[in-house]
């Protein structure tokens, strides 16, 4: 079992979807003061409240008790740039194609 906190772990799987604590308690219909106070332990949270952060984070309440290990997602921060890769999944094949055609061909002048 992990060293780690429940209040650390939560920490990792909010910043792991690319969620600020300030959107996170809005979700919740808290405070920002109050999710800070989870992560840091100076609050405990009772199960209820595990499961609605689990759920709310796409993780599982095992997770985030450290009773299973952390997923990953390749490790992107931005939400909004998750969003937008769902939505690239909703196109056509050919319209995919052709967006992923023109984002490759932008990448390659980074390079």
């Amino acid at each position: 079992m992990s060293e780690k906190t429940i209040g650390e772990r939560l920490r990792e799987v909010r910043l792991r979807q690319g969620m600020t604590q300030a959107e996170l308690a809005e979700d919740l219909g808290i405070t920002q003061a109050i999710v800070s106070a989870y992560e840091k332990g100076t609050i405990r949270m009772h199960g209820a409240l595990v499961a609605a952060f689990a759920k709310l984070l796409h993780a599982s309440a095992d997770e985030l008790l450290g009773l299973e290990k952390a997923k990953q997602n390749g490790h992107v921060k931005d939400r909004r740039f998750l969003r937008r890769l769902e939505r690239i999944d909703l196109l056509s094949k050919r319209d995919r194609q052709s967006l992923l055609g023109t984002i490759d061909a932008f990448l390659s002048k980074v390079s």
